[in-house]
C-alpha cells in the first residue's frame, strides 16, 4: 500500500537494471584508460628506450635541471658520467635523465637566402 510504483517495478527488473546501473562506471573506466592510463603508459616505454639508448657526447638534462654531456656510459651499471663543465664530471644514476637535448643544427645559423639578396 506504502510502496510507489518505481520499486514494484524495479524488484521485478532484475538483471535488466543491473547492467544499467553499471554502465555508467565501464564507460567511465574506457575513458580513464583511452585519456589518462594508456598515453602514460606510451610515454614511459619511449622513456625507457630513450635511457636505453644512451650514448657518449649525447647532452642530456638530468631530473634536477643540471645539463650536460655523457662522457662515459657504464653497461654493467646504471651509472653515467656526465661532463656539466671543462674538466667538472659528475656521475648520475640513468634513471635521472630526463631527456636527450638535440644539438642546435647548422640550417638554424645561416641565414635565409631571401635576407642575402636584400
Amino acid at each position: 500500500m506504502w510502496i510507489s510504483p518505481a520499486y514494484a517495478q524495479d524488484a521485478a527488473g532484475g538483471t535488466g537494471a543491473v547492467v544499467m546501473q553499471l554502465l555508467p562506471l565501464i564507460l567511465i573506466f574506457a575513458v580513464f584508460y583511452f585519456l589518462l592510463i594508456r598515453p602514460q603508459q606510451k610515454k614511459m616505454k619511449e622513456h625507457r628506450e630513450m635511457l636505453q639508448k644512451l650514448k657518449r657526447n649525447d647532452r642530456v638534462i638530468t631530473g634536477g635541471g643540471i645539463i650536460g654531456t655523457i662522457s662515459k656510459v657504464r653497461d654493467d651499471s646504471d651509472e653515467i658520467e656526465v661532463e656539466i663543465a671543462s674538466g667538472v664530471r659528475i656521475t648520475v644514476l640513468r634513471g635521472t635523465i630526463s631527456s636527450v637535448v638535440a644539438p642546435p643544427s647548422a640550417a638554424n645559423d645561416a641565414k635565409p637566402a631571401d635576407a642575402a639578396k636584400g
